[in-house]
């Protein structure tokens, strides 16, 4: 349920247009759907402004399938991550309606429209900035869910520090957004350096590539941890949703 369908259910039971029995019959169903292997949140769309997101990454296609139908009952838009290729084959055979996007590994139903943020005055935009091309699939994911929740997104890709010319040279785009995803693997040095040409947040991801001392991510974790620039915070390893989430909440501020 989404603050509008709480609205409208409010608006029809005011009206006559729905009994009280009725009312209280939707009602009942917050905050969550008891399900065999889940217990769906329907009410976090009222919470957070986003509804649930599925991770699809060690369910099973049946686990999916069965939580994205309690989230489609309750008229949310329905978003399941990290999904591989075989497996969405095989829920959009049972479930056709799902979008897949393959480049971003997400599956995707749009039943309401989305939020388009207010920006108070500013573009509202969010770029996506990569260092590399090995990590255009972690970029991908946020930049893909950004959109999804609404966000006009800028994508700026390989423009790692080993030719920091190519960052320069597009200036402008850091400079119009109103956040910035940025994704880096190696010893993850692009959002400090992102994050010291513009005066927006900056928010860094971490990935999993890179040889050995790169530790699967963890170095480039730790660089952005310890960035000397103010306006960058990290979330974990590979998280491009978590980097699109918040940037959605930001920029709808």
């Amino acid at each position: 349920m989404t603050p509008e369908s709480l609205r409208e259910l409010l608006r029809r039971f005011r009206s006559g247009e729905l009994s009280e029995d009725a009312a209280l019959e939707e009602l009942a169903r917050l905050p969550f759907r008891e399900l065999r292997d889940a217990r769906v949140d329907t009410h976090r769309a009222l919470r957070q402004g986003l509804p649930e997101v599925v991770l699809g990454l060690g369910k099973s296609v049946e686990q999916i399938c069965e939580i994205v139908k309690a989230l489609e009952s309750s008229g949310v838009n329905v978003l399941v991550t990290r999904v591989e290729p075989q497996a969405a084959h095989e829920v959009r055979r049972e479930l056709p309606q799902l979008e897949h996007r393959p480049e971003a590994r997400l599956l995707w139903l749009a039943q309401q429209p989305p939020h388009q943020p207010g920006g108070q005055g500013e573009s509202g935009s969010i770029a996506v900035v990569t260092a590399g091309t090995a990590d255009s699939p972690v970029a991908e994911e946020a930049a893909v869910v950004a959109e999804l929740f609404g966000n006009k997104v800028e994508r700026l890709y390989d423009v790692g520090v080993a030719g920091l010319h190519r960052l320069l040279a597009s200036i402008d785009v850091l400079r119009s957004a109103r956040v910035l995803i940025v994704v880096a693997g190696m010893e993850g040095a692009l959002p400090s350096v992102v994050g010291g040409l513009v005066g927006r947040p900056v928010i860094a991801v971490p990935t999993s590539v890179g040889y050995g001392t790169a530790l699967g991510g963890v170095t480039a974790l730790l660089g952005m941890l310890a960035s000397c620039a103010s306006n960058v915070t990290a979330v974990n390893i590979d998280n491009g949703f978590g980097a699109a989430f918040v940037a959605t909440l930001i920029n709808r501020g």
